[in-house]
């Protein structure tokens, strides 16, 4: 019996912790650790690699830190590496370029900035985390120690990278130093004895190379859980602030829902299982229309994250004053434009012509229903004459708009 309660102990636990996950190598190791330290009462240690490249983090490096959480959670210690030595090399992960060294300064003044906004999310009391810079043992190895390290994977290996791979493709300079990034990010797993390495997708290749430098060093190797990389607020590509398609932990308030609320609809799942707490039999409810109505669970969305990072007094003001300033006032910044003839129009015609409805009686319907403006005015009669003008707005319910444009 107890065999059977520790077994779905440890099954529940992988559960939870897979949730959101984008792979792990290997999920029966990593059940096979869980149940280890369960027996042996000790901690497992949960590895993040942070290398100071910015002073700021934004939600989508949230996306891992919450899933460290979760291991702290469940009693383990988490082991947030700032690399301070691996930063001076730049990490090639996803680029096309070589990354530009950073100096000391850089660094340092940087990975303050780590331990504040890291904090709002991490279990930072000392048995459940710990602090350390990677300079701490890479500035003291030797060359011949380095060779060591250098000689435990083959070029053909590391040329498996895709963004090599690219760039040598593209006849672009692959250079030397940047072979050492994820070498060295290896070695920091078999300095601090990691059990399990977390990262985004992009550090895929890194945190697997650290298992084959743990075997290399004789040690068991660390569980590789990777994280989806967030979509940025553009909807297009990775949350990023050179980009400016980011939410930054340190947001005020009112500019945190603001760009939540900014999001499609379509993102809503992805955001609110990577950055909530919410079960997902909440989170399939929330993002089905016919259950939901898409703004109601965007404004959830936006107190759920204000609330995370601020409280929720924070997250009820913030939306209150969204819905002040933006909700009633504001258009969509791209509305389709319509191109139409000047000749004046019905009401219920205009709508269909702007496709804005799939029939002349929805648009009959939607106008008695007083979900139709044009201009900001409601329209009440499908059988009124529109003159089209430039530059006319019309609106249909909450979410649907068209722009004039008339030709003659």
């Amino acid at each position: 019996m107890e065999s059977e309660f520790m077994a779905k102990k440890i099954a529940e636990q992988v559960k939870s912790l897979k949730r959101g996950t984008a792979e792990i190598f290997s999920e029966q190791e990593l059940s096979e650790k869980l149940a280890e330290a369960e027996n042996a009462g000790k901690q497992l240690r949960i590895k993040l690699g942070l290398d100071p490249t910015s002073p700021d983090i934004h939600l989508g490096h949230t996306v891992v830190l919450r899933k460290m959480r979760q291991f702290q959670n469940l009693g383990h210690k988490a082991v947030l590496i700032i690399g301070d030595y691996t930063a001076r090399i730049g990490d090639p992960s996803g680029q096309n370029a070589t990354r530009p060294m950073l100096t000391n300064e850089q660094i340092r003044e940087n990975a303050k900035t780590y331990f504040k906004q890291a904090g709002k999310i991490l279990d930072t009391a000392e048995d459940k985390l710990e602090i350390r810079y990677n300079s701490e043992w890479l500035e003291k190895l030797t060359a011949m120690e380095i060779i060591q390290l250098v000689a435990k994977k083959t070029v053909a290996q590391m040329l498996q990278r895709d963004s090599f791979k690219k760039r040598l493709q593209a006849d672009e300079d692959v250079y030397m130093h940047e072979f050492l990034y994820p070498l060295m990010q290896g070695y920091d797993s078999v300095m601090i004895k990691s059990d399990v390495e977390l990262g985004g997708t992009d550090q895929t290749f890194n945190n697997l190379v650290g298992r084959d430098i743990q075997r290399a060093y004789g040690q068991q190797p660390q569980v590789v859980i990777t994280m989806p990389i967030l979509v940025g607020l553009d909807g297009k590509e990775k949350m990023s602030k050179s980009k400016g398609n980011y939410i930054g932990v340190t947001d005020e308030p009112n500019d945190m829902f603001g760009k939540v609320m900014s999001i499609s609809d379509e993102m809503m799942e992805n955001y609110f299982t990577l950055l909530t707490d919410l079960p997902d039999e909440k989170i399939a409810e929330l993002v089905n229309s016919d259950k939901t109505h898409p703004k109601e669970a965007k404004v959830l969305l936006g107190k759920t994250i204000v609330a995370q990072f601020y409280n929720e007094t924070a997250a009820q003001i913030a939306a209150a004053e969204f819905e002040k300033v933006f909700a009633k006032k504001q258009l969509p910044d791209e509305i389709p434009e319509i191109e139409i003839a000047a000749e004046p129009i019905m009401a219920s015609k205009l709508l269909v012509a702007c496709k804005l409805v799939s029939s002349g009686g929805e648009a009959k319907r939607m106008i008695k229903q007083s979900a139709v403006s044009i201009d900001g005015s409601k329209v009440n009669d499908p059988n009124a004459e529109i003159t089209p003008t430039n530059g006319m707005i019309i609106q249909v319910g909450k979410r649907r708009f068209a722009k004039l444009k008339v030709v003659n």
